[in-house]
């Protein structure tokens, strides 16, 4: 059985060390639910990224899996089932080992699943709907043949960064304010909060996109809408060549990007609780520092991808920890870059 000390310990390491940070710190009743629902949604994306293994053969399973996690009646069976097609079709082809031993480790996590409250059980069916959708609508709109294709629109890309992280913002703010009464300031309501959650979220997805245009390229992947590139003169054929000639379009988008994170700093400034609001501003300030990055970056490091140190990153957790404790600290923190 998966004890609660590997829900927030080594598996979860394992797979995020920096958003293991974040789990790490929150409050007892937050902790493990999050975490379990982190780990399960990161099974769901090991599946949908094991790339040796036909894409059929990869919505299949994330479409069993979803059909397993949603199902209120539970299907001993079907679980038995694809925790042997995984052990024997997908654990022996993953680079990272910490990955591999989650795929194998997947029966646990679903034993551990049906152990919370229903309440909880029902925001995690919620969140991981959602996420598993925007796997498979993912691998449906970038088949993997050597070509690369974009979306079409901003709603599209407004679609994606809900489905794969603004759910997790709403979900985290039910979450909240469903096991901590004290969680918002008394100014706000829960539902401005969800607001600013989903925000929250589709800012870092918007931070992984931009920072990652060079390896989603050479995988067939590009974020930015067909509308975009069209008004830029771009071609796909291209942008394939060198991804690097994105940078025109991703001009608009990191500027959405920071209004984006601006609700996420609102968000963790409305936050009371002192352990949650460390917690809940560690990803911001990541977020701030990627997309700084970024936007300094020239075409050579964007190709590549940016990537912030393992010391920047140790400061930040201090820093954090002190801002943190007053009212205001986030924002000045933010402010000084």
């Amino acid at each position: 059985m998966m004890q609660a000390s590997d829900l927030g310990g080594k598996l979860l390491a394992g797979v995020s060390r920096s958003f293991y940070l974040t789990l790490k710190a929150l409050p007892e009743g937050l902790r493990e639910p999050l975490s379990l629902a982190y780990l399960l949604a990161r099974a769901a994306d090991t599946m949908a990224d094991t790339s040796n293994v036909p894409g059929s053969v990869r919505l299949e399973l994330l479409r069993e899996f979803d059909r397993l996690v949603q199902s209120e009646a539970r299907d001993e069976t079907g679980e038995k089932t694809l925790s042997e097609r995984l052990r024997i079709e997908f654990v022996p082809l993953q680079d990272d080992a910490a990955e591999a031993k989650l795929l194998e480790r997947l029966p646990e996590a679903l034993d551990a699943f049906r152990m919370f409250p229903t309440r909880q059980m029902t925001a995690m069916r919620g969140v991981l709907g959602s996420i598993v959708q925007g796997q498979m609508l993912d691998m449906e709109r970038f088949p993997e043949d050597g070509q690369l294709r974009s979306l079409q629109t901003s709603t599209e890309l407004d679609e994606y960064t809900w489905l794969v992280a603004g759910c997790v913002g709403e979900f985290w703010t039910r979450l909240c304010a469903e096991e901590l009464t004290d969680a918002f300031s008394k100014e706000t309501t829960t539902e401005q909060m969800i607001e600013r959650g989903i925000r929250y979220g589709k800012g870092l997805q918007l931070v992984n996109i931009l920072r990652d245009i060079g390896k989603d390229s050479r995988m067939g992947r590009c974020y930015f809408p067909q509308e975009d590139l069209a008004a830029h003169g771009l071609a796909l054929s291209e942008i394939q060549q060198d991804a690097s000639k994105l940078i025109p379009v991703m001009t608009a988008w990191c500027l959405k990007c920071r209004e984006h994170l601006q609700c996420g700093l609102e968000y963790v400034e409305a936050l009371e609780h002192k352990r949650l609001r460390y917690a809940t501003a560690l990803p911001l300030l990541l977020g701030y520092r990627t997309l700084a990055l970024i936007e300094k970056a020239d075409s050579g490091t964007l190709s590549k991808g940016v990537k912030v140190s393992r010391g920047e990153v140790t400061k930040m957790l201090f820093d954090a920890g002190l801002a943190s404790l007053r009212r205001g600290g986030i924002r000045k923190l933010v402010a000084k870059g």
